[in-house]
């Protein structure tokens, strides 16, 4: 009995020893000295060295200078990772796409070829009078949306809510047995009720340019126009990933938005813009790759490692240009 006990604890001794301790060790040193960046977390470093996030995580840029990387379902939050799970017919899928085609839509043909459609949709919005509570009423999912989109958008309508104890009784009329409204029950009325300060001053209670006016009533706005030609928006930049923080946009998507780049860099730099998109051009090739050592699918870019890229090759090697 004491035999067969002496070589179970002996197995058990071992296999703890083997598994949880020399196989540990074993990849952590292998790690360390074969793959340091990786096995760190594939941190980046900004100015002075200090890390600014992991090439592995997404992060949201709104800057006209920063690229801007895939939309995220879970708000770039990692400890959140997942998608929508919207299918096709699903009408908030079709108006968080139209939110972010508003802010890079681009007209294709002339006389505006190439021009961005956010002036003209500005100058319609301004123009039209009870856009606000015809867009509630029309879009009221995207209304709902624009509450839960954030909880000071949910205490904005708690607050009107309290001065507003009308709209809360009607509300409870028309659905008895149903308690307190949700902030998001209350969204149409909100916006009807706020539409002529709303139509005077949208409301940017974060920053978020998918919850700007060109984002918000795009869809709108291509109603109005029908027929409008538009330049084909690579797909990943209106599309969110499986887990949301897919940290890279293809090469198609970074050209895309190239020219917005350069332009605010060359204002922010005093350089020509001409020299700006060169630099830009050469940095795109660069750092494009494909998965699997350019085996499988197409280049991308690693938006994060790009924009840090951008900031140390402007300030640094390339020279102003003399203005005249």
């Amino acid at each position: 009995m004491r035999k067969h006990l002496y070589a179970n604890l002996w197995l058990l001794g071992s296999t703890l020893a083997l598994c949880c301790v020399a196989y540990v060790v074993a990849l952590w040193v292998l790690g360390q000295v074969f793959f340091p960046r990786t096995a760190a977390g594939s941190l980046l470093a900004g100015p002075g060295g200090r890390p600014v996030g992991s090439g592995l995580i997404a992060q949201p840029f709104s800057g006209d200078e920063h690229f801007h990387p895939r939309p995220s379902a879970v708000a770039y939050n990692a400890s959140a990772s997942g998608g929508s799970n919207w299918g096709a017919s699903q009408y908030l899928l079709r108006d968080r796409v139209a939110r972010q085609l508003g802010p890079i839509a681009r007209y294709r043909t002339a006389p505006a070829q190439g021009r961005s459609v956010q002036r003209d949709l500005e100058q319609w919005f301004e123009a039209t009078p009870d856009v606000v509570a015809t867009w509630a009423d029309r879009y009221p999912g995207s209304a709902r949306a624009w509450v839960n989109a954030d909880d000071r958008h949910k205490a904005a309508v708690v607050d009107w809510k309290a001065q507003h104890p009308a709209a809360l009784s009607e509300w409870k009329a028309s659905h008895p047995g149903a308690g307190d409204p949700e902030p998001a029950d209350l969204a149409v009325p909100f916006f009807r009720g706020n539409s002529a300060s709303f139509h005077r001053s949208w409301p940017r209670l974060i920053e978020d340019p998918s919850w700007g006016v060109t984002a918000v009533f795009f869809e709108m706005w291509l109603q109005d126009h029908e027929g409008v030609d538009l330049e084909p928006v690579p797909a990943d930049l209106v599309t969110t990933s499986g887990s949301g923080l897919d940290p890279h946009i293809t090469l198609e998507g970074a050209r895309y938005q190239r020219e917005r780049v350069a332009d605010a860099w060359s204002r922010k730099t005093n350089i020509e813009k001409a020299v700006v998109l060169r630099e830009i051009e050469n940095l795109l090739v660069e750092k494009a790759r494909a998965p699997l050592y350019g085996w499988a699918g197409v280049p991308l870019i690693n938006v994060l490692e790009v924009n840090l890229s951008i900031a140390d090759r402007l300030n640094g090697p390339v020279r102003p240009a003399t203005r005249r």
